[in-house]
């Protein structure tokens, strides 16, 4: 058993407020130089071309997310996308990448809107050992963290094939070259509802999804929360083959309007108040179609206008997601591409088996790592 330090999180890192760093332009472009960041899943948002209150001091750094908790390691300059964040810096004795591995294990329940660093992270307390063995031990996490980024990018890949599938097939859906008829999502909607206020945790209960479940153009399993349902509840929330659900609120507006199509995988799953359910008309719009289309750029277009804000909260309603509009190429062409997503959804399902094999084998070894059983 490890007899290192105990130190709070709040005394090795300290926070710096994000707003003097804040892009003023979201006109981004690839020729740009300067990366704008979001502790997100996206993480770079795109590249500004600004010139003035770029991040460049005290690198690396932790970028925390205050909302969703979700951190990146960042040796790079930058500016940010919103005030919703901390920039974490390492203090004196201590090895950030040591800090920023370390903070990846820490998991909370982050339903709740309310700041996350002050109010909680800041107060967990943490091993420290030695400078010399933090610096080992962010070394070895290091070699193994780059053998799943390998196996990452190679799925990375996949989905870039099913994107270039996508333009060959439909064209640029800004541009639209081949004229394919434009509605409002309206015109294809059946019936729409969000879902369920209650809360609750019971592990022998029914799988209801939140917010954090739902990724861009996937829903996460990983950690779902189960809540015991009534017939009634049951009845009323529960998801079906092809239904598409959108993130409906949040304090941080890059996370609203995040969708997915849901598909059954064995075990009936509902879903709470933060998403709307939305089941579409499946003889004119094909749900994997809508996904790919919605969490393309185009779609993240269609929908900034549609996100409202008020209180702290931002916000997309039924009224709001009626009014996206979609080009709707012939149903075929919809199924065709669907069929090709499903080949490489299979293959990419072969190569996420292995690489949870080794993110298993890597939480081991962080575990081993932190509780001192491989270096004293």
């Amino acid at each position: 058993m490890s007899k290192w330090e105990m130190v709070r999180l709040g005394d090795v890192l300290a926070y710096e407020q994000p707003t003097k760093y804040i892009v003023e332009s979201t006109d981004y472009h690839n020729s740009y130089s300067t990366p704008v960041l979001t502790a997100g899943q996206s993480f770079i948002l795109g590249y500004t071309d600004e010139k003035e209150n770029i991040f460049s001091d005290n690198l690396p750094v932790i970028i925390f997310d205050d909302f969703t908790t979700a951190i990146k390691y960042v040796d790079f300059p930058f500016k940010v996308k919103s005030s919703a964040m901390k920039i974490l810096k390492a203090q004196k004795a201590t090895d950030i990448k040591y800090l920023y591995y370390y903070m990846s294990r820490i998991k909370v329940d982050n339903e709740l809107h309310k700041r996350y660093w002050i109010s909680m992270y800041s107060n967990i307390n943490i091993p420290l050992p030695p400078l010399p063995i933090q610096q080992k031990i962010a070394n070895v996490l290091d070699r193994a963290n780059a053998l799943i980024e390998k196996r990452k990018a190679q799925i990375e890949k996949l989905d870039l094939l099913v994107k270039s599938q996508f333009i060959q097939m439909f064209g640029d859906p800004v541009t639209n070259p081949m004229g394919w008829e434009v509605k409002p999502l309206l015109d294809v909607i059946i019936h729409a509802n969000n879902g369920m206020a209650r809360r609750g945790n019971d592990a022998n209960g029914d799988i209801v999804l939140r917010l954090v479940e739902l990724q861009d153009g996937y829903i996460d399993y990983t950690k779902t929360n189960r809540i015991q349902l009534d017939a009634t509840e049951k009845m009323r929330y529960i998801l079906i083959d092809g239904d598409f659900l959108f993130a409906r609120v949040n304090g941080n507006p890059e996370y609203v309007g995040r969708c997915a199509v849901y598909f059954f995988t064995g075990e009936a799953v509902y879903h709470n108040d933060h998403i709307i359910r939305v089941r579409f008309n499946n003889q004119r719009l094909n749900g994997t179609y809508a996904s790919k289309l919605l969490n393309s750029s185009y779609g993240k277009r269609e929908m900034k206008d549609k996100i409202k804000t008020s209180a702290g909260q931002y916000t997309i309603n039924q009224s709001g997601i009626g009014a996206i509009k979609a080009p709707l190429p012939p149903l075929a062409f919809q199924n065709q591409f669907a069929a090709f997503v499903e080949q490489v959804e299979a293959q990419k399902a072969h190569m996420k088996q292995g690489l949870e094999l080794m993110e298993l084998e890597y939480k081991s070894l962080m575990q081993k790592c932190f509780s001192g059983e491989l270096f004293y």
